[in-house]
């Protein structure tokens, strides 16, 4: 399926959110994705993953995750300064304005004639928890989580009333969670709570973990597992396929 790709400023009450969008070229009603990038913004890796799920038929919408704090555009890098930048960011931003940001593009959407209504949502890192955040708005009716961050911590957001795994009876939809059995960044003790407080939730989610690492899905850098990345699209277009 051929695609095209093109970027939209869409007003949020925190400011213009650059979004770049990636859908099929034949402008029929198609199913949506939002789709959360790491905490390095629309990068190599996250371009082509947005394309590969558009090339199943899908409107894929990539938003700056961090708006807010930079400059439209800004990508930041795979080094120390970008990850240092990214992890400022994900600190200083309000949990409450990514759920603004979302409704934001919903309202685009609900205004655009290749849109069918119905909206899926997916991410990885930071963009897993983002997505996650994505399945508390009634509209969402699927959720792909690969090795979503600070689920298991405080450390999004700084006030923890406001943190999504105190929101699971907002999440309507199917979650599917993806997960590094050797990543670093969520540990054995933390999956197993966010598996735990899922259960207690009674939540539709399915649960996946393979022997791989943190950014496993990432196509750059040591950590990138092609076979294991290749199962997590076909788990995600699997399920996409079923509910939207």
């Amino acid at each position: 399926m051929l695609i095209q790709s093109h970027t939209v400023d869409i007003p949020t009450p925190t400011g213009t959110m650059r979004t770049y969008i990636h859908r099929p070229t034949h402008g029929k009603p198609v199913p949506t994705i939002l789709l959360y990038s790491e905490i390095f913004h629309q990068t190599g890796p996250i371009e082509r993953s947005a394309r590969l799920m558009a090339g199943h038929g899908y409107a894929v919408l990539v938003p700056e995750v961090f708006h807010e704090l930079n400059p439209i555009g800004t990508v930041l890098g795979y080094d120390d300064a970008g990850r240092d930048k990214g992890n400022a960011d994900k600190a200083a931003k309000d949990a409450q304005d990514y759920d603004t940001d979302n409704r934001a593009m919903i309202a685009f959407l609900s205004e655009q004639d290749w849109y069918n209504g119905n909206l899926g949502a997916m991410g990885f890192c930071i963009g897993g928890h983002l997505a996650f955040r994505a399945a508390l708005q009634p509209e969402v009716q699927a959720t792909a989580c690969f090795y979503a961050t600070d689920l298991h911590t405080n450390a999004i957001p700084n006030k923890p009333e406001q943190h999504s795994m105190q929101k699971l009876a907002d999440i309507n939809g199917e979650l599917m969670m993806v997960w590094g059995k050797q990543d670093t960044h969520i540990d054995t003790a933390g999956r197993k709570l966010v598996y735990e407080k899922l259960t207690e939730a009674n939540l539709n989610f399915t649960w996946h973990e393979f022997n791989a690492q943190h950014a496993f899905m990432r196509d750059e850098g040591d950590r990138y597992d092609p076979q294991v990345a290749m199962a997590g699209y076909q788990l995600a277009i699997q399920m996409f396929g079923r509910t939207l």
